[in-house]
C-alpha cells in the first residue's frame, strides 16, 4: 500500500482540478503508460510523481528525464545506456534511465522533443520490454512503466511527421490533461496565499499580513499564461520586495518591467506591417473582408505575444476588455486558450514543475 507522505503536494479545489486528481488515482493503479497533457507551468511532473507514488510500483524507483534538454545522441545514451567503446569518451558500461526504472516508473518530460528514431527505441521498449546499449548487441530486458508529458498537440505533431503514430497510440492508453490556472479561478488566491506564506517564512518574518482587496483582485483577474509556475514567481517576487509587518498593496506581473529596458527589447516588439490589400472586385462582402482582416491581425498580434492576452491588448492600442470582445466576436476565445503554449514549446527546458 502507497504511503501518502510520499504523495507530492498538490493544492487546489476547482472543480476541473478536482477531476483530475480523481482520474489520477483511478490510472495510477493500472500498469499502463500515460500521457500528460497541459500548458507550461500547470504542475505535470507533480502529475507523474502522483501517478507513481499511488501505483503498486510506489516503493521503487522513479526515474525522470527531460527529452528537450539534451541532443538526440545524448538523448539515445542517456535512455538505453552505452557499453564502453560506443562513442569519444565512452570508457565505461552505462546503464540508461531504462534500466534504472526497472521494476520502477520512467517519466519522459517533453517527449515531443525526442527524434523520430529515439522515439523507436522507445516504442520497442514500452512494447516488448526490451532494447540495446548504445554500442551493443545484448538485449536488455526491463519491466518499466512510463509517464509521457507534453505541452504540444501530439496528434497534429502526428499528422505533421513529427511524431511516431504507432508511439502515440502506444502512450495513449489514457490521456490526462492539466487544466490551466485560468480554468481554476477558484485555486488562485488558495496558491497565492500558500506561496506567499511559504516566503514570508523562508524571509523570517512572524506572520504573513496578507494581500489587499485590491491586489486579491489583481491575482484573480491575471490571465496567467505562465500558470501556477508564473504565480508563484509573481507571488514570491512580490512579498519579498515588500516590507515586513504591512499588507501587500502592489503586485508586478512583469519583472522585466523598468523605465531603464533595453530600447532594443522594445523594437523586437515591432507588430509586423499587414501586406498591402488588393483591389476587390466585386461582387465583394465588405463586412467579411474586414471581419477576415481583423482575425489575421488578431492571430498575429498572440502569436508575436506568445497568447498572452494583456500583452496582445496593450500592443494593438486596446484595453483588455476591448481585446476579449474582439476574440469572443470571432470566436478566437477558445483558439487563443488552446494555443496558449503552443509558440514557446521550444522554451520549455524545464525547472521545478
Amino acid at each position: 500500500m502507497a504511503d501518502t507522505a510520499l504523495l507530492p503536494p498538490l493544492l487546489g479545489r476547482a472543480p476541473a482540478f478536482l477531476e483530475l486528481l480523481e482520474r489520477v488515482s483511478r490510472a495510477a493503479a493500472l500498469d499502463r503508460p500515460i500521457l500528460v497533457i497541459g500548458e507550461r507551468g500547470t504542475g505535470k511532473e507533480l502529475i507523474a510523481a502522483r501517478l507513481h507514488f499511488l501505483s503498486p510500483r510506489w516503493d521503487r524507483t522513479l526515474v525522470k528525464l527531460n527529452c528537450a534538454a539534451l541532443p538526440e545522441s545524448v538523448l539515445e545514451s542517456e535512455l538505453f545506456g552505452h557499453e564502453a567503446g560506443a562513442f569519444t569518451g565512452a570508457t565505461r558500461r552505462r546503464a540508461g534511465r531504462f534500466e534504472l526504472a526497472d521494476r520502477g516508473t520512467l517519466f519522459l518530460d517533453e517527449i515531443a522533443n525526442a527524434s523520430l528514431s529515439v522515439q523507436e527505441k522507445i516504442l520497442r521498449a514500452v512494447e516488448y520490454g526490451e532494447f540495446e546499449r548504445v554500442g551493443g548487441n545484448a538485449t536488455i530486458n526491463v519491466d518499466v512503466r512510463l509517464v509521457a508529458a507534453t505541452n504540444i498537440d501530439l496528434p497534429a505533431a502526428a499528422d505533421a511527421g513529427d511524431f511516431r503514430h504507432d508511439l502515440l497510440d502506444r502512450l495513449s492508453f489514457d490521456v490526462l490533461t492539466v487544466p490551466p490556472l485560468r480554468a481554476r479561478r477558484d485555486d488562485i488566491m488558495l496558491l497565492a496565499d500558500h506561496f506567499a506564506h511559504g516566503m514570508a517564512i523562508e524571509l523570517g518574518w512572524d506572520e504573513f499580513p496578507g494581500f489587499t482587496p485590491a491586489v486579491r483582485d489583481r491575482l484573480c483577474d491575471h490571465d496567467w499564461p505562465g500558470n501556477v509556475r508564473e504565480l508563484k514567481n509573481t507571488v514570491e517576487r512580490t512579498v519579498y520586495r515588500a516590507e515586513a509587518g504591512r499588507a501587500i498593496e502592489s503586485v508586478e506581473f512583469d519583472p522585466f518591467a523598468s523605465p531603464f529596458r533595453p530600447v532594443v527589447a522594445a523594437a523586437a516588439a515591432t507588430p509586423p506591417s499587414p501586406s498591402p490589400a488588393t483591389a476587390p472586385s466585386a461582387p465583394f462582402d465588405l463586412r467579411a473582408e474586414l471581419a477576415a482582416h481583423e482575425i489575421m491581425l488578431l492571430r498575429r498580434a498572440l502569436d508575436a505575444n506568445r497568447q498572452n492576452q494583456r500583452a496582445t491588448a496593450r500592443w494593438l492600442g486596446l484595453t483588455y476588455n476591448q481585446l476579449r470582445h474582439s476574440l469572443r466576436k470571432h470566436g478566437l476565445l477558445d483558439h487563443a486558450a488552446s494555443r496558449a503554449d503552443s509558440t514557446v514549446a521550444d522554451a520549455s527546458t524545464r525547472s521545478a514543475r
